[in-house]
């Protein structure tokens, strides 16, 4: 106890400084937790792709379509259990800043294969009933102000034309990992209007997602189905849900390896300002050293006063720097549209990060004053003049 309070004073002898260092602290901590926020919100996009799904593209690229015919022949392949498809629509809502994922789907079987996407059963039953409906996610529907029994209207660009879908159905995200920024309608719908003013275009599907019934037997099935539509017009690329997504990251690797090295220079930032104050200090104190020396205090017992004085300095400002982090995630999570990261949250990997970071550079920036402590003699510390 007496050691603490020995440490405490030392560290706040020169308030200014050490309220500096710490606010130093702080800012780089909440730098560093938000880029792996980033970080981490845009890896979950992975994590929570599900091992028990194939998706089914075009092998040349996923821009191509699918014939709808392929359905049928996927769903006979062995250990196949639901299979539903997507087409994507896009479009443009309101302007082109009103960004977020518009999909034409097989209502019959989708919610089936995304039992993450939870609707109550009137809702899914008045959306299956009417062609032109539609289902959006609950963030979307917050961030827009829609309501049950709305139009949304939708100027096509993929499938030009002006489109307007009731919205009968607002799904929940079943937890926090879950997009919630979706929308999806009638494939039948596009397709039948498809028919009539471009019939080259119409009985295309974009992907099929393929629900297993053994996850064990993915590559297998994979094969399987790729071996279907060998040597035909168009071949397809089976894989793993988790894999078709890694895959769709691939692009942005370059920017997340930029991100991920610059949120652990922060941390050599951080040791850079404590070992500057410890420095800084440590040398103020050489008499002081000499003295406690002098008077019987071992190597051990300058050791934690030096370290300690560090770690404490260190680990305030991390608090601070922690508390801040919360609210600095919460509204930048606000501020960024919901297409961009549908899932953003603190991580509680990123605050152990920080803290665990931030005590061992606490302790690192402490070995060189404290290894000029100890080599100092006690007559060369009481002829210091700095």
């Amino acid at each position: 106890m007496k050691f603490f309070k020995i440490i405490l004073k030392n560290a706040f002898r020169h308030k200014l400084r050490t309220l500096l260092t710490m606010t130093g602290i702080a800012i780089a901590i909440i730098a560093f937790g938000l880029l792996r926020t980033v970080l981490t919100s845009w890896d979950a996009q992975v994590e929570v792709s599900s091992l028990n799904r194939l998706i089914t593209r075009q092998a040349v690229s996923f821009i191509f379509p699918l014939p709808y015919a392929y359905k049928n022949k996927i769903e006979a392949v062995e250990g196949v259990g639901t299979v539903t498809f997507s087409a994507w629509f896009q479009g443009v809502y309101k302007d082109k800043d009103h960004f977020f994922p518009r999909l034409a789907i097989d209502p019959e079987t989708y919610f089936d294969v995304y039992p993450e996407f939870q609707l109550t059963p009137e809702e899914f039953e008045t959306f299956k009933k009417e062609r032109n409906s539609c289902v959006i996610g609950r963030d979307i529907a917050n961030q827009y102000n829609i309501k049950l029994g709305d139009i949304m209207s939708i100027e096509g660009d993929i499938y030009p034309g002006q489109w307007d879908f009731v919205v009968r159905g607002i799904y929940q995200p079943r937890d926090k990992s879950t997009d919630g920024t979706g929308m999806v309608f009638h494939w039948n719908y596009i397709n039948e209007r498809v028919k009539e003013q471009y019939p080259d275009r119409a009985g295309y599907v974009g992907w099929y997602t393929v629900a297993l019934k053994d996850p064990d037997r993915a590559a297998e099935v994979s094969e399987k189905i790729d071996n279907l539509f060998k040597n035909s017009p168009a071949e397809t690329k089976t894989e793993t849900e988790r894999a078709f997504s890694q895959n769709f990251m691939a692009a942005f690797s370059a920017i997340l390896t930029a991100m991920d090295v610059m949120s652990f220079v922060i941390v050599g930032i951080i040791m850079l300002v404590v070992a500057n104050t410890m420095i800084m200090s440590a040398r103020e104190r050489t008499k002081e050293y000499s003295v406690l020396k002098t008077i019987g205090f071992s190597a051990k017992q300058l050791s934690l006063l030096i370290i300690g004085e560090s770690v404490l300095i260190s680990f305030l400002g991390c608090v601070i720097g922690v508390l801040m982090l919360f609210p600095v995630v919460g509204g930048f999570e606000q501020s960024i549209p919901k297409n961009v990261f549908p899932v953003f949250y603190l991580a509680t990997r990123t605050v152990v990060i920080s803290v665990i970071a931030v005590m061992l550079v606490g302790v690192a920036a402490s070995i060189f004053p404290l290894m000029k402590a100890l080599k100092t003699s006690i007559v060369d510390g009481f002829r210091y003049s700095g």
